[in-house]
């Protein structure tokens, strides 16, 4: 890491000269005046709560006592997670700047069978929603009857699709599904805004496009007086709002998404550039979201543009695994949605998933997943649902995860002006997602103030480097020329910048460095932290305009003076970036770099990783006395690094190969997409399998212990016993288990089963992992790696 300097003295103040070789001067004019937010069409529920706080919505944007407010939300599902990891994840997830948990309630999961629900254990709603709120946040329950969530049915039980028709307003079923909401508004009984709880919002139903008798806005309106009947009294009523939906205007919210590949899709070929990384202009909807059900009209949420706010829910930072088209995004494919999307006028950036998770089994080891056997479009493992999400269903930290903080920071602490601005459409924009060479850009502004949004990365495209870029902004005080000279944007870049951006009095004309956050750093000042952009010298401009503010990440400059307390700004390196966490300890708000996760809980400081690793972790401000058993502390500059010492070794795992694999059959196409279908159950006769034996003791300090592996073939299986922990498909992702979980008999022994995959697959893999097959192979099933990682956590008092 990078040491953060104070420069004073040896700040590099330019005058910088007369641009050299040609120049690209981008244009837009943000002059005209914005529509003003109304209020009054949407028919919210009980918006204040016992303390006085207040949740509204206008034509715009969301309030929050009375204030623009921009938040963060982030799909986790209760019941595919043990209770016992949901306290630390929902604080993993709060410290990685999420506002708003949203989870589904699958009927299916908690009435399997007619009779008596099941809310206990892994399906305990109350207990996920008061633990959310102990973890300083907000909970959307979307509550259904059919979820889709790559669930069998859609969620709804099985005795339910046998025996009537649903997701309609049929008598028989709205009242099983009146039960379930009973259920459910009991679950939540005391939980609610109006109560004090976190819970502020309700889903009905999703991806709902059917029309009809006893359908369309009928069904939704029924779904939404049930909701109410059941106590469900929230600020907010959400329904998707893609694919032709259908819902009665003015009494739910749309909710928006988007994703940067198609598994769903049935080519075997890379796709097309996706609109999600196109910014948008004239409409919220984004393409093909998988909706089980097709409309061939215009759905509601177009004619509703201009009377409802821009929400999003379903922005996915990652994909799941379905059996014909197995996508694995970068974590470059992720973040590079955020400045287009927000750039588009995306007022809640909403994540499915941003926690992993796994299907529980059903009675009788009945699957509960989507599948073409019970009728489902598409094949998806059986418990697996990883979703290469930023938190993986172990509460493993992906890559992603340090790409999208940032933003979310940014978010939290800028957010609400953000919310105010309009979208602001440049002179030229690209012919269609496809057009590859045009600039990818756009402006939100309010008055003289914004924030200038660019997006240079399209996945699987290379993008040509953007040479020679000035940005011409007219603004009604004036036209606004960034930056002093030109620079190259690279291939792969995105970024947000400022536009006269008010730093607590300072005036910053522009940044060519995206604002991350604000901190109050105490007699030390308020601290402005920035963040660099890929290839481009960061450049600060102040009202003055005599000189520009230069370096190279890792410095603070004071740039003015707040009621007598220093005015600062924080460039950060680019791993100072990607390390940076923000967390609120012994009653202030620091920034943590540490490369492991850190959140809070009981008051201490939570650091988590991998044992056979250092532990470390960067605080500013530093903390007064920090302890913990083995904590080395030491002081560099204005940093505190706390450090601790690798615990152990890995564990040494037993490898057998005890079953050579036999010819696979050929993959046969059909089901409703007519494409690949997963194997029967017959054809995994024809796995090879390996016995994997764990140590005795297995790790006994270690919080948990990740079986990884890594395989090429078709479809792994883990087995203890007869009981299958976990399944995947193998795309070139890392496969973790954590096996804590399961309880595991000390030297208990695994079976890793893996189907061959056959060269003439009709199955979609990216060219980066797809295998190489050798002349004359016809299929493979290979175990390159496995071994057993430790996990551990230290607790620091503060």
């Amino acid at each position: 890491m990078n040491r953060i300097r104070t420069l004073g003295a040896a700040l590099l103040l330019v005058a910088l000269g007369p641009p050299a070789g040609a120049e690209t001067l981008l244009k837009l004019d943000a002059r005209a005046e914005a529509l003003a937010p109304q209020t009054g069409y949407l028919k919210l529920g009980a918006a204040r709560s016992p303390q006085g706080h207040t949740l509204a919505a206008n034509s715009q944007y969301l309030l929050r006592d009375g204030q623009p407010w921009l938040p963060v939300m982030g799909e986790y599902h209760f019941s595919r997670a043990p209770a016992s990891q949901w306290a630390d994840q929902l604080r993993l997830m709060k410290a990685s700047g999420i506002d708003i948990v949203a989870s589904y309630v699958f009927w299916n999961h908690h009435q399997e069978l007619p009779g008596a629900f099941n809310w206990k254990g892994n399906h305990d709603l109350r207990r996920f929603v008061q633990l959310a709120q102990a973890a300083g946040l907000q909970v959307v329950v979307r509550l259904g009857p059919w979820a889709h969530g790559e669930s069998r049915y859609g969620g709804i039980p099985d005795w339910v699709v046998d025996r009537m028709p649903t997701r309609g307003n049929d008598a028989e079923y709205m009242g099983l599904v009146e039960r379930l909401y009973a259920e459910i508004g009991a679950q939540l009984k005391g939980l609610l805004w109006k109560d004090g709880g976190p819970v502020i919002g309700v889903q009905l139903e999703n991806e709902y496009n059917l029309r009809g008798p006893g359908r369309g806005e009928e069904h939704i309106s029924a779904l939404k007086k049930l909701a109410l009947k059941a106590g469900m009294d929230v600020p907010l009523y959400t329904v998707t709002g893609w694919d032709g939906t259908v819902y009665p205007s003015g009494e739910v919210t749309p909710v928006f998404g988007g994703y940067p590949d198609e598994p769903w899709a049935t080519s075997t070929q890379e796709l097309p550039p996706k609109e999600t990384h196109a910014f948008r202009f004239d409409t919220r909807v984004s393409g093909d979201l998988g909706a089980q059900t097709r409309s061939h009209a215009p759905g509601t949420a177009e004619t509703d543009k201009d009377k409802v706010p821009f929400l999003g829910a379903e922005y996915g930072p990652g994909l799941p695994a379905m059996y014909r088209r197995r996508t694995l995004v970068s974590p470059d494919d992720i973040a590079a949605m955020l400045p287009v999307q927000l750039g588009s006028g995306v007022n809640l950036f909403g994540y499915y998933m941003f926690h992993g998770g796994r299907n529980p089994v059903g009675v009788g080891g009945t699957g509960l997943e989507e599948s073409t056997l019970s009728g489902g479009y598409n094949d998806t493992p059986r418990i697996s649902y990883d979703f290469q999400a930023p938190l993986g269903p172990d509460g493993q930290q992906r890559p992603v995860l340090t790409k999208l903080r940032p933003f979310h920071y940014f978010l939290r602490d800028y957010g609400a002006r953000l919310a105010t601005m309009t979208v602001r459409q440049p002179e030229r924009t690209p012919a269609n997602p496809a057009d590859l060479q045009t600039p990818r850009w756009a402006v939100r502004a309010a008055g003289d103030s914004g924030f200038l949004f660019f997006n240079n990365h399209v996945r699987q495209y290379a993008m040509p480097a953007q040479t020679g870029v000035r940005f011409e902004v007219q603004l009604p005080g004036g036209t606004l020329t960034l930056p002093s000279r030109p620079v190259d944007i690279p291939t792969g870049s995105y970024f947000i910048w400022p536009l006269n951006l008010d730093l607590d009095g300072v005036k910053l004309r522009y940044a060519t460095a995206q604002p991350v956050a604000r901190l109050d750093a105490g007699a030390q000042g308020i601290v402005h932290v920035f963040a660099p952009t890929a290839g481009v010298e960061a450049e600060f401009a102040l009202a003055d305009g005599a000189k520009t503010m230069s370096s190279q990440g890792g410095q603070l400059l004071t740039i003015g003076k707040a009621g007598g307390r220093p005015v600062s700004v924080l460039l950060l390196s680019q791993q100072e970036a990607a390390e940076l966490q923000i967390l609120d300890i012994a009653g202030q708000r620091r920034l943590v770099f540490s490369a492991q996760q850190a959140w809070v809980a009981d008051g201490k400081l939570q650091l988590r990783g991998p044992a056979t690793q250092p532990l470390h972790a960067a605080v500013f401000p530093a903390l007064a006395k920090p302890k913990a058993p083995g904590l080395q502390m030491r002081q560099d500059g204005p940093l505190q690094h706390l450090e601790f010492k690798p615990e152990t070794s890995e564990p040494t795992l037993q490898i057998t190969a005890s079953r050579p694999a036999l010819t696979a059959p050929p993959v046969l196409k059909g089901g409703l997409a007519k494409a690949a279908v997963q194997p029967i159950p017959e054809a995994f006769a024809t796995a090879a399998t390996w016995s994997l034996k764990l140590p005795q003791p297995l790790a006994p300090n270690a919080e948990d212990v990740l079986l990884e592996l890594d395989f090429v073939g078709d479809i792994g299986r883990v087995f203890a016993g007869a009981r299958m922990l976990d399944d995947w498909y193998y795309n070139g992702q890392r496969w973790q288990i954590g096996l804590r979980q399961f309880a595991l008999k000390p030297g208990a022994e695994l079976q890793l089963s893996v189907l061959p995959l056959r060269a003439d697959a009709p199955i979609y893999i990216d060219a980066a992992h797809r295998p190489a097959f050798a002349a004359g192979q016809t299929q493979i099933a290979e175990l390159r790696g496995a071994r057993l990682l430790p996990i551990r956590r230290v607790a620091i008092t503060p």
